[in-house]
């Protein structure tokens, strides 16, 4: 359900946020700003999809984000059928805001897919230069080998529609059984494919839970074909006897954020990071607050995230 919001009710509460969260130098001028970063920040928007696209700016600029990565997807943010009249909108409303919005996720996974031509047009016409791809699964009857074969023909087509559209695709690997859990399927992929237009997007979370100690080899082997770095954090937990992957606040959990930022310096990576906050931006009893009050809760909790980001990042010397 999508919340009603207005500019006006935020200018009148304006102060009473600024009190606990203080705004970020887009209300400010003279603010230099670097011709290229290396790792520049943005925000997977997926727990802000229920709200209205000013509110969820807003947010993200109170909590110093700069860069959006929006889903444009099945249920997400913007439905595919709507991408030529929603993208543009959001993406106006991030330009307010200074905040770019260079990326998004999508269900994408072939030249096939409905809407895919209109949805990686209109996105790269509105700027965005990176793209999840949607995930895709296994064929057991037709066999593991035989299921790459034939994935791997599916995106060598994809890669020539990126081409002629100026954007990267990236193929996020992710814990689980479908295509990409194992990291190795994923370089089969693509390793013969241009990585400006196909890629990986790394994903060092579900890398470590795949591999706790392997997942520094799974970087390795795909680096040179590293578009984009999704960055969150996890620990293990019992459920009902069940062991299980939990999500957490980055720094909170079990992935080696030093052993990480330290190997993207070694391998001499550089790609536009996107911040994953899939723990509960608000406790179930928050939900029925209203949404300045929630906005004073998600705000501190999106810019610990991001400063922890930061700070690695300037303590490996990547800034």
């Amino acid at each position: 359900m999508i919340m009603s919001y207005h500019r006006r009710t935020f200018i009148k509460h304006v102060t009473t946020a600024a009190a606990l969260v203080p705004f970020r130098g887009f209300l400010s001028a003279g603010d230099p700003v670097p011709v290229k970063e290396r790792f520049p920040i943005r925000f997977f928007s997926k727990p802000l999809d229920g709200y209205e696209p000013l509110f969820m700016v807003e947010t993200l600029a109170m909590a110093g984000i700069e860069g959006l990565d929006v889903t444009v997807r099945p249920g997400g943010r913007i439905e595919p059928e709507r991408v030529a009249d929603d993208l543009p909108e959001v993406v106006g409303i991030g330009n307010r805001f200074s905040i770019r919005t260079a990326m998004m996720v999508t269900a994408i996974t072939g030249v096939e897919d409905p809407y895919a031509r209109e949805v990686l047009a209109v996105a790269s016409n509105q700027g965005i230069s990176h793209y999840r791809m949607g995930y895709m699964d296994y064929d057991y009857q037709l066999g593991i080998w035989e299921t790459l074969a034939s994935i791997k023909e599916r995106f060598a087509r994809l890669a020539v529609l990126n081409q002629e559209l100026g954007i990267q695709a990236g193929y996020q690997n992710h814990a689980g059984t479908r295509v990409g859990a194992p990291a190795w399927d994923i370089w089969e992929l693509i390793r013969e494919l241009p990585p400006e237009w196909m890629s990986n997007q790394f994903d060092v979370r579900h890398a470590a839970v795949e591999g706790a100690s392997a997942w520094t080899l799974s970087m390795r082997l795909l680096s040179n074909h590293i578009g984009s770095l999704a960055i969150k954090d996890y620990n293990w937990e019992v459920l009902q006897g069940k062991l299980r992957d939990t999500y957490v606040p980055l720094g909170e959990g079990l992935v080696d954020f030093d052993q990480y930022f330290r190997l993207l310096g070694e391998l001499k990576i550089e790609a536009p990071i996107t911040l994953h906050i899939e723990y509960p931006l608000l406790e179930k009893e928050e939900e029925g607050l209203t949404l300045l009050q929630k906005q004073r809760i998600m705000v501190p909790k999106i810019r610990k995230d991001l400063d922890f980001i930061r700070s690695y990042l300037a303590k490996y010397q990547l800034v």
